[in-house]
This record gives structure tokens, C-alpha cells and sequence, in this order.
């Protein structure tokens, strides 16, 4: 009988997903049929995976708003191979060492901004709601294919682990908590609750998160892990004592402040707009470049900049739309949920005229290609404002025009170095997922085939995950440093894997026994 274990937080961003990522890798080096879930994740940071019964018959990798094939088949035969979810459940697999589908993340809500989410089940658009509209009119079959997709997976593996969304104490949503409240009924889990006590509070959010939980989940809460913690671990000591006396929960665990590197699902790790954060390397001036990135308002898959982050004598800068570019070395424009609606605010700040001006290497993915070329047309279909036409920043000579299309697959493609990343050579992989095709109105280098648009100063790409691939990485590097007129530092190769650093961080610091997880 397969076991599920959900790990649910006392609020957002408090551990949830490196808890769950290293008890994944934890049962999967013990030779646990291990599988990673989350009933319903709300996230722009997403991965394409496979879908569940995906066949040599299953090759569009495009379905309709509507959820049909397309052709307007909405037969299974017709299907997208391909379906999207959440970026934390494509790493926890990774961690699992099992294949992703999108049964790991069977509900998927992508805010693109005026209240309005596109609503993805089980891999598929099926179309922008509101909150309400999506509580009264969807919700129930979501929570549907999600019992569905559990289901599957736990007649597949020995152990589930799902993750919980937000906080499981949230009272006005528990007749309607899906990640949560639903997950630890219909999978029949033990609860493990997540505290942070970085920002304070940690044992009164524990308490209190017990308090509020229905009853009948909370009898089945085995234990707490506190996250992020720094200094002397006996000073809390008492308080753990006085809370399992108050509680019976035992504390399994306090884990220090460490970050493994596993990406971040959403946005809360950025700066908020307006706010500059610089990441990567804290090498001198004399020796690193930096590279660019306007933090968008509704910006998507930034884990895209996670590979440069890691690069030597690289530094990646969140920066305002309105701030000066001209200092930085690169420039980079990350994805988004709404292209339209972001490339105007861009333009209302200067960006475009400072984008102009700017004489380094520009890499634009996915919506920030469509940025970069000279106009969007049929705009209105996927920005929440009636418009037709829009008008690029022109770095690039390619139209893109949207429709109700929407693909989503992995891709390999042959690369052709030229611009900012002529010495790349070999092939690359990734994936795409994006409304809207990119056409050329002229002759222009297409370095990663179709899909993608070079100068000699600016690149344009659908290719998530571009910088992931090592000869596309370096190349751009290398030409932002030219670019600067400095020398790149050595490279430092290593080994470690952040899906064993997450499992290590559970190993030295929690009671392992408690959760049921063998020793390897």
C-alpha cells in the first residue's frame, strides 16, 4: 500500500519545496519507488514534461485554450505529448530520479496579472480566470483530475510526497484547499509542517497553524521541521521543549540557513519592483561582468538566469525598469506571462530607448524575444488589454503574432554560433512554452533554428532553459567579457548536485525514523 506524506507550511516560501526535494533524493538512495505531487501549485516558473500515456501518436506539442487538440480533436489520440507544471515538482522528480509527467502537478494556475490566472489541468491551458470564477465554476474538476493523477502515481511508487501551497491554516480556504486540506484526505497522508523562523515567529506559527487546521488533519501532523536557521541550536531548545509539551507534535528537526541551489518556484526570491538584487559572484569589478535583467511585473521561468548565476566572475542584477543599463555588460530580458502588458511598461520607463542605446551582447527568451522584435500583432489574444498591434524594441527583424495556439514540448536543437553566442557549437536542449510564433520579416541568422533570431549583437529565443547547456552558456559569457574588455576568471568545475546537498541538509538535521525514511 503506498504511503503519502505531505510537507506543509505555516505560510509561503518557508522550505516546503527543499524539504520535499531532499526527502525525494533521501527514499530514492534508499531504493524507495519514490514520487513527488502537488495537488495545485500557482506558479510562472514552469517545465514541460510528459503526459501521462504519451504515444508516437501524441506529437503535436500544441492544444487549444479550450483544451482541444490542434485540429479541434479533443480525442485522447490527439493530446499534446507535452503539458506544463511547476518547476519545484520537474526538480523534485529530478530528485526522485523518476521521469516528470504532469501527473506530479495536475493543477497549475499562471497569474498574468489583473486578477486573472490561465488555468492548467493536468498539463493542458484551459483557459484565464478569475479567482472566483475559478473556485465556483472549475474548481471541482480539478480537484478531479488531481485525485486522478494521485491515483496513478501511487499505483506506480511505494511512497508519494506531495507538497502542500501557502499555508494549510488558511481558514477561509479550507473547504476549498486543494494542495492542502484535500491532498491530506484523498491521499490519506501524515502531515509534516514547515516553519521558517528566519522571519520570526517560528514556534506562534507553528502553534497556531495547529490551532487552525481541521481537526481531522491535524491528528494526522507527525512532526515539524523549523527551516533557515542561524547560530546556536541549544538556544532553541527550550522553546521546543515547551512546544511539544503544548502540542505532542514532536520537532524533527531544525535546519540551518544553507540554500542547496535548487531553483525557486516563484517570484517572492526577487527584488520587488522597483528594487535592484544583485546574485552570482562577489568577485571585484576588475574581474566580473554583470549582466543585466529588468525585473518584469509579470515575469516567468527567471530560473532561466539561475546557470549565469553560477558562472565565475559572473553577477546577474535584478534591476528596475527604469534603471540605468548603460553600467552593465549584458542584458538580458526573461520570460513573462504577459509580453504585451510588459513591453508596455517597459516602455513607459525608457527601457526601450536605454535598450537602444546599449552596446553589449542582448539575449531576449521566449517573451522577451518577442520583445525585442519589431511588432506583436493580433496582441489582444494574449495581453488583458483590447489591442491589435504593438510595437518591439527592433533589435531584432521578426513579427510575432499571437493566436489561441499554445506549444509546449522539449526540443533539441543544432546550434549555429553567431552574436552573443558565436562560440557555441554541438547541440542544445530545452523546452518551449509560449503563445504566439516569431516569423522573420528579413533575412536573419536563426543560430537555434526555428524559434530563434540573431544579430551580431542581439539574440532572440523560445528555448527555455538555453542557458542550462554549457556551450551556450560559456559562449555568452565569453562575449560579455569581451564586450567589457576584461579577462574571464578560470572556471571552478564541481560536482555537487543540489538534490544531494537538499538530502544532506534533511540527513544531518532531521529525525529521519520518524518520517519512515530508510537509511540508504
Amino acid at each position: 500500500m503506498t504511503r503519502s506524506l505531505l510537507v506543509a507550511g505555516t505560510a509561503s516560501h518557508v522550505g516546503k519545496s527543499t524539504v520535499a526535494a531532499g526527502l525525494c533524493r533521501l527514499l530514492a538512495d534508499a531504493g524507495v519507488s519514490v514520487a513527488p505531487y502537488k495537488a495545485q501549485n500557482m506558479s510562472n516558473n514552469a517545465r514541460a514534461v510528459l503526459s501521462p500515456g504519451s504515444g508516437s501518436d501524441r506529437k503535436s506539442g500544441r492544444g487549444e485554450e479550450s483544451g482541444e487538440g490542434a485540429d479541434g480533436d479533443d480525442s485522447d489520440a490527439q493530446r499534446a505529448e507535452w503539458g506544463e507544471i511547476g518547476v519545484s515538482q520537474y526538480v523534485q522528480a529530478e530528485s526522485a530520479r523518476v521521469t516528470p509527467t504532469t501527473d506530479t502537478n495536475p493543477v497549475l494556475l499562471k497569474p498574468r496579472g489583473e486578477g486573472e490566472s490561465q488555468l492548467v489541468v493536468q498539463g493542458e491551458a484551459v483557459g484565464h480566470f478569475e479567482a472566483g470564477s475559478y473556485y465556483d465554476d472549475h474548481w471541482e474538476a480539478a480537484r478531479e483530475a488531481a485525485v486522478e493523477s494521485y491515483r496513478r502515481l501511487a499505483d506506480d511508487h511505494d511512497v508519494v510526497v506531495a507538497e502542500g501551497a501557502g499555508s494549510i491554516a488558511e481558514i477561509n480556504l479550507h473547504d476549498r484547499d486543494l494542495a492542502n486540506v484535500e491532498t491530506a484526505r484523498f491521499a490519506d497522508a501524515d502531515v509534516l509542517l514547515v516553519a521558517d523562523i528566519e522571519r520570526g515567529g517560528a514556534f506562534a506559527s507553528l502553534y497556531g497553524t495547529l490551532e487552525l487546521m481541521p481537526e481531522d488533519v491535524r491528528q494526522r501532523v507527525v512532526g515539524a521541521v523549523i527551516t533557515k536557521f542561524r547560530g546556536d541550536e541549544s538556544i532553541l531548545e527550550p522553546g521546543v521543549a515547551e512546544f511539544e509539551d503544548r502540542t505532542s507534535v514532536p520537532i524533527l528537526g531544525v535546519l540551518p540557513y544553507d540554500d542547496p541551489g535548487l531553483p525557486e518556484e516563484d517570484s517572492v526570491s526577487l527584488p520587488a519592483p522597483g528594487e535592484r538584487a544583485v546574485r552570482g559572484d562577489d568577485a571585484p569589478d576588475d574581474r566580473s561582468v554583470t549582466v543585466a535583467v529588468p525585473r518584469l511585473p509579470r515575469v516567468s521561468n527567471f530560473t532561466d538566469l539561475g546557470p549565469l548565476e553560477r558562472e565565475a566572475g559572473v553577477k546577474v542584477a535584478y534591476v528596475s525598469p527604469d534603471a540605468a543599463i548603460a553600467d552593465a555588460d549584458a542584458v538580458v530580458l526573461p520570460g513573462t506571462k504577459n509580453t504585451v502588458d510588459d513591453l508596455l511598461a517597459l516602455r513607459d520607463t525608457g527601457f526601450g530607448d536605454a535598450l537602444a542605446a546599449f552596446d553589449g551582447p542582448v539575449v531576449g527568451l521566449c517573451g522577451g524575444y518577442q520583445m525585442l522584435g519589431e511588432r506583436i500583432t493580433n496582441a489582444g489574444v494574449e495581453s488583458t488589454g483590447d489591442r491589435d498591434e504593438v510595437a518591439g524594441f527592433g533589435l531584432l527583424p521578426v513579427e510575432t503574432r499571437f493566436s489561441t495556439d499554445k506549444r509546449v514540448e522539449q526540443v533539441v536543437r543544432a546550434v549555429e554560433g553567431v552574436g552573443p553566442i558565436a562560440d557555441a557549437t554541438g547541440e542544445v536542449s530545452g523546452y518551449e512554452i509560449h503563445m504566439g510564433d516569431s516569423e522573420p520579416t528579413e533575412e536573419v541568422a536563426r543560430p537555434l533554428g526555428e524559434g530563434s533570431a540573431a544579430t551580431e549583437e542581439a539574440l532572440g529565443t523560445y528555448l527555455h532553459g538555453l542557458f542550462e547547456n554549457e556551450t551556450v552558456r560559456s559562449a555568452f559569457v565569453a562575449r560579455a567579457f569581451e564586450s567589457a574588455g576584461k579577462t574571464p576568471p578560470e572556471r571552478e568545475a564541481t560536482d555537487e548536485s543540489p538534490y544531494d546537498a537538499a538530502a544532506e541538509l534533511l540527513r544531518d538535521h532531521v529525525d529521519l525514523s520518524a518520517l519512515g525514511v530508510p537509511e540508504a
